[in-house]
């Protein structure tokens, strides 16, 4: 069953289908939402050619991908999405978040920072975010 515990604790793996979310990873996910997050990156992570967050250091650690592009990650404890520039700038226009910033001092047309304090369920964000990875845009 996705989200149980494999093998030793201290190892903080988590098996699911296929692939193993370290214990990192996970914690990364957890601490962003509370509104079940570990649940749904398992839901993301089941989908065929998504991948879980590597950790490390650097830009997308926290990332999920698809074929090895990133469409969502956490960033100082906020869900960043790639979504397309219309979408990006109409989440932003509603209040939602805004462009994310890498610490470059320039926001980025097509990353979205979603607020903490949005009532928007990240989800379908994130599925959205997803399809425009599958895209190839």
């Amino acid at each position: 069953m996705p989200g149980n515990c494999s093998g030793s604790r201290r190892a903080g793996a988590v098996s699911v289908p296929g692939i193993t979310l370290t214990w990192w990873a996970r914690t990364q996910w957890r601490r962003a939402s509370p509104r079940g997050v570990t649940k749904r990156i398992d839901e993301l992570v089941g989908i065929a050619g998504v991948s879980p967050p590597v950790g490390g250091s650097g830009f997308g650690r926290s990332g999920l991908r698809f074929q090895k592009k990133i469409f969502a990650m956490l960033v100082r404890g906020r869900l960043v999405l790639k979504l397309p520039a219309g979408r990006v700038d109409a989440l932003v226009s509603a209040g939602a978040g805004v462009r994310f910033d890498a610490n470059k001092g320039t926001p980025m047309k097509e990353w979205f920072s979603l607020d903490p304090e949005s009532d928007l369920p990240w989800l379908p964000l994130a599925r959205e975010a997803l399809d425009f990875a599958r895209s190839g845009r």
